[in-house]
């Protein structure tokens, strides 16, 4: 008998419009053989489900259940696609815990923990994963372009601290545009990292469990035509993304063993994406940040590392489902 499936979508920021993206491919790819695949819309004017017919059926916040014809549906397990709050924020995941209901994505505290840039990182190094040097501001206590020009050294990146899709971001080279960038920054967020630039190739990995085992997907470059992996880069054709990676098997095999590291010391579970900068002069891989709901648009990075794989779409999918329902169950 086909299980029940909620693909929950939507969300309360800007990254929505990835979120209804990701869904799409998600719900193309669900295999329909055994999964009964129910999209639910999460958004500031309700939880919904969006028939086929044009009707929004209301979801019962009480039990996350949902009733059509007089049929009452409930769920055995949820595909997280929602970006942003509340789907990677650990919100909705705690939400989920209270009512029992397994989902493909990371836990209530790793979530929290990973939406937040500069905790990821602080966790990250004292773990022995090499991180940039970084400071952490907050909108109520300011802190002058002289101090952090003082602590830190030029060029650095000014991005939210919260969230992601690198809305907000700015590299700043000469200390006289620091304002200006943190202004931008702070638009987004009440929390801002200021990150040291680490020059180097820049490295995204997925990393997934099937069957208890820590899978890393096959490395892809990312080759900016900007002069960083901004919103435009990301999500408007301004990079060029190489997957799998032209790149020497002793640097990917670092690459590999830090992102599996860093999956197990955060606890992660599902799939998520870590990003890297590859050092030449060192040797090292620095990671820049987890992201525990990676993006499932056609064009995505994790879509272009399964395919890589030489699996489909469709088992992707399927093992990120029966990995959370097999876990909940044992």
């Amino acid at each position: 008998m086909r299980k029940n499936i909620a693909l929950v979508t939507g969300g309360y920021s800007g990254e929505s419009v990835i979120s209804y993206k990701s869904a799409e491919t998600m719900k193309q790819h669900t295999d329909a053989e055994k999964w009964n695949c129910y999209l639910i819309d999460i958004n500031p004017s309700g939880w919904f489900h969006p028939a086929d017919n044009g009707d929004k059926i209301p979801v019962d916040k009480n039990d996350f259940s949902i009733s059509i014809n007089g049929n009452k549906i409930t769920f055995d397990a949820v595909l997280v696609g929602l970006h942003g709050t509340p789907g990677e924020d650990g919100k909705l995941q705690g939400y989920f815990d209270c009512l029992g209901i397994p989902y493909t994505s990371c836990d209530a505290a790793t979530s929290a923990l990973t939406f937040n840039k500069r905790y990821t990182v602080a966790v990250a190094a004292f773990a022995g994963i090499h991180v940039a040097k970084s400071l952490h501001l907050f909108k109520s206590n300011p802190v002058s372009a002289d101090e952090i020009s003082r602590q830190l050294t030029m060029p650095v990146f000014v991005k939210p601290n919260n969230g992601g899709s690198s809305l907000g971001m700015s590299k700043v080279k000469d200390p006289a545009d620091l304002d200006a960038a943190l202004a931008k920054a702070f638009k987004e967020d009440t929390q801002v990292l200021v990150e040291e630039f680490i020059s180097g190739r820049e490295f995204t990995i997925g990393v997934f469990t099937s069957k208890g085992n820590i899978i890393a997907l096959p490395i892809t470059e990312i080759i900016s035509k900007n002069e960083f992996f901004d919103f435009q880069a990301k999500y408007e054709g301004a990079s060029e993304e190489v997957t799998p990676a032209n790149v020497e098997e002793s640097i990917a095999a670092k690459i590999r063993e830090e992102a599996k590291k860093a999956y197990a010391v955060f606890n992660c579970r599902g799939v998520v994406r870590i990003d890297f900068i590859y050092n030449e002069q060192n040797g090292k891989p620095y990671m820049l940040e987890i992201n525990t709901v990676p993006g499932q648009s056609a064009a995505s990075i994790v879509p272009q590392q399964v395919r890589a794989m030489g699996w489909s779409l469709k088992e992707f999918y399927s093992a990120l489902i029966e990995e959370t329902i097999s876990i909940h169950n044992s």
